[in-house]
């Protein structure tokens, strides 16, 4: 039986009887960050480097990590352990925590974690056999050209209402579209573009999350010989590709066979896309 798991700093709650304060700042204010990773064969996949990403998101908001990494990475696996799920899917959210309503950070108490366990729910197998459809919206995320940029904070509002936007548009994902016309990622994922046999992607600096799949995508690349840079995508050059895809933890790689309802390519999952997707996927499961 696959079963939900709630853990607050450390101890495994009911989720029927789970509670954070309503003056905790990241009900009030959003001021939190969070990881999202999951499990391959029940066991937690590249753990090290999502605590290591939630640690300088941390960092970049100034929120401090209550306790040390083998902690973390203990609370996690025994969170995953007690769900006895197949596969999970697993939320880490760390908040400054409880305190006066005042936006001074410094009025906050003490840092909250919870860690949230819940049945794996992949994209239906139609998505990675035909592609999916997104859209291209223009907007500013909460963190541009501030010190937080490329953090990964809760405060969601911007991708939420572009994934709404791509919703009302046929769209599967939103590519978002930043004041210089360039396209640095997806409303929940990051973009790849493959052209003339080249592996492109927005750089680091662009803002854009620092995705751990990828990073692995990316290595994928490397294994293969496939040539891949790191460099700005104007939309223009998204409709030009050769193919699109885009990663995150939960869906791996999945092509975008159509944007803005114009066909990328041949309208539908390339080469390089399938090759890269199936090196990826004897990474985690090397036993295939």
């Amino acid at each position: 039986m696959t079963s939900h798991i709630v853990m607050i700093d450390g101890v495994i709650v009911p989720p029927e009887h789970a509670r954070v304060s309503v003056y905790d700042r990241g009900f009030l204010f959003g001021d939190s960050v969070f990881e999202v990773l999951r499990t391959y064969r029940g066991v937690p996949f590249a753990l090290d480097e999502h605590i290591a990403r939630l640690r300088r998101s941390a960092e970049r908001v100034l929120i401090a990590v209550p306790v040390d990494e083998p902690v973390l990475r203990s609370e996690i696996a025994r969170a995953v352990l007690a769900s006895d799920n197949e596969e999970s899917y697993v939320r880490v959210v760390l908040t400054r925590g409880a305190g006066p309503l005042s936006l001074d950070p410094d009025t906050a108490i003490q840092p909250l974690r919870v860690v949230l366990v819940a049945p794996l729910a992949s994209p239906p197998l139609h998505a990675y056999v035909a592609g999916i459809r997104a859209v291209l919206v223009h907007t500013r995320r909460t963190t541009d050209e501030t010190p937080a940029a490329g953090a990964k904070v809760s405060n969601y509002l911007a991708s939420l209402l572009a994934v709404r936007e791509a919703k009302l548009r046929g769209g599967n994902e939103a590519l978002i579209v930043d004041a210089q016309g360039n396209v640095v990622e997806g409303a929940t994922s990051n973009v790849f573009v493959v052209r003339g046999g080249r592996v492109e992607t927005p750089p680091d600096e662009a803002g854009i999350l620092a995705g751990i799949t990828r990073a692995h995508i990316v290595q994928a690349a490397k294994d293969l010989g496939i040539p891949c840079e790191e460099r700005a995508l104007p939309v223009a050059e998204i409709f030009d590709a050769d193919e699109v895809f885009v990663t995150s933890t939960i869906r791996e790689l999945l092509s975008v066979a159509y944007v803005d309802d114009r066909p990328i390519g041949g309208g539908s999952p390339g080469p390089i896309a399938r090759a890269l997707h199936e090196r990826f996927r004897r990474m985690v499961e090397p036993s295939r």
